[in-house]
């Protein structure tokens, strides 16, 4: 009798406690993060062991510095931005991948004056964040035989489409194909994209999970990465029916706006977030060499961690 209150009190002990991490996205919650919110609805994370505080930051500036400072597990960020980070020092690592294609545009008005890039020669361009995006410009003028010096930039903070709309620049460089393109659908207004990977910028994952890896734990992380996966299969194979359970929930979630953005979203998260195509770093870390926004090529194991290299 004895030895079966004791089996009975065992079979209703509670499982291990999930391990706890934090991921700090790079903005508010949107369809570019489907996969850690599918993955969190469907109890991906908590049969992977976890249990995974997301947080939407105050400044779109802070997840790269809660990394590095072990105050965040993981951030979402993007890959140009990482190149430059490391650079300045900052002890970060791309581990995974969300959305592996790029996702800015050089907006302009599909019935303005803007035809080809080279009709942007004496016009307004308006941008948000200074650095990449005007290396990832002058890229893009000069295929078509221009200079940074052709062009007016204009800073417009966060109010990409509004200003295009409102006859304030010509064309804006940062704004997402996904969602600024359907903003102005939305609003009666048919704009165009010139996408900067056929314009001669090198292909780069849009949006990426870093690490410190000093203070990271790479077995939490690969947990994290596998439960991801499993939700984008799910994303990928229930397009309808993963929107629905995203969009349910945030009321803020449910409008034309998201729902258009997550069709057009769908088909860039990556299918293997783990997957490290190290020849897409090294070349966009020389591209941002030559622009001259890093001071030197650094290898692949300074950007990623790089399975087999001992990290």
């Amino acid at each position: 009798m004895k030895h079966l209150v004791l089996l009975l009190c065992l079979c209703a002990a509670p499982a291990g406690a999930a391990d706890r991490m934090t991921l700090v996205l790079d903005w508010f919650v949107n369809p570019d993060h489907g996969p850690i919110i599918i993955a969190r609805e469907n109890g991906y994370f908590e049969e992977a062991g976890l249990e995974v505080e997301i947080v939407a930051p105050a400044d779109p500036a802070d997840p790269p510095k809660m990394a590095a400072a072990g105050r965040a597990d993981l951030a979402v960020s993007y890959q140009p931005q990482l190149h430059l980070q490391v650079a300045e020092g900052l002890p970060l690592r791309r581990v995974g991948t969300l959305v592996a294609t790029p996702l800015n545009c050089l907006l302009t008005l599909a019935d303005g004056p803007v035809e080809t890039i080279a009709d942007l020669k004496g016009r307004k361009v308006g941008f948000s964040v200074a650095g990449v995006e005007e290396a990832l410009l002058s890229a893009m003028l000069g295929q078509a035989g221009l200079t940074m010096e052709d062009v007016e930039l204009v800073n417009v903070n966060w109010a990409l489409s509004p200003s295009l709309m409102a006859g304030q620049v010509d064309a804006v460089l940062g704004a997402f194909r996904n969602f600024e393109l359907n903003q102005m659908a939305i609003e009666g207004v048919e704009g165009h994209c010139f996408y900067p990977e056929e314009n001669g910028v090198p292909p780069y994952d849009e949006l990426i999970y870093i690490a410190n890896p000093e203070k990271m734990d790479p077995d939490m992380i690969a947990r994290f990465l596998a439960a991801t996966e499993k939700a984008v299969q799910f994303i990928v194979n229930h397009p309808e029916e993963s929107w629905t359970i995203f969009a349910a929930t945030s009321d803020e979630l449910a409008d034309p706006l998201n729902a258009r953005a997550w069709t057009d979203t769908v088909p860039r998260f990556a299918l293997r977030p783990a997957a490290l195509d190290e020849g897409r770093y090294a070349r966009f870390d020389r591209f941002l060499h030559e622009v001259g926004l890093v001071d030197r090529v650094r290898p692949v194991s300074d950007l990623a961690l790089v399975p087999g290299a001992g990290q």
